[in-house]
């Protein structure tokens, strides 16, 4: 598999590593990450890099993973990358919203690199 390029966004800089790991674990061996601790943070990194694929909490501070994925797609960030929402809400209207907003997938924490493969790994091959 070529190298794929991930841009994690989330607050706590623990859960981007263990989002890292899991992604490693889940088979995306070849993987180079950037990170970002906001959306706000994010956006910086989509103006300069190209990912392939955008994992970001919903519950961040500046800005939550909500408005980063609207403003991601309102800017024309990143156009056809999937975006997956990582959430520890067990209410469905966050992720309602995250679909409806462009997310293609979510997964809840606490996840397994199981989950991440069933999940993520099947947005990866249909870009």
């Amino acid at each position: 598999m070529t190298e794929i390029r991930a841009l994690i966004v989330d607050d706590s800089s623990v859960m981007r590593k263990i989002v890292e790991r899991m992604l490693r674990q889940a088979g995306l061996e070849s993987l180079l990450v950037h990170e970002a601790s906001s959306g706000v943070e994010g956006l910086e990194v989509l103006a300069v890099k190209p990912v392939d694929l955008i994992l970001s909490d919903i519950n961040m501070p500046l800005m939550d993973g909500l408005e980063f994925l609207r403003q991601i797609r309102a800017r024309n960030l990143a156009p056809g990358v999937p975006v997956v929402m990582i959430t520890t809400e067990s209410s469905e209207e966050h992720v309602k919203q995250a679909i409806q907003a462009g997310a293609r997938g979510y997964i809840r924490k606490p996840f397994t690199a199981e989950q991440v493969k069933e999940r993520v790994l099947p947005l990866l091959s249909a870009t």
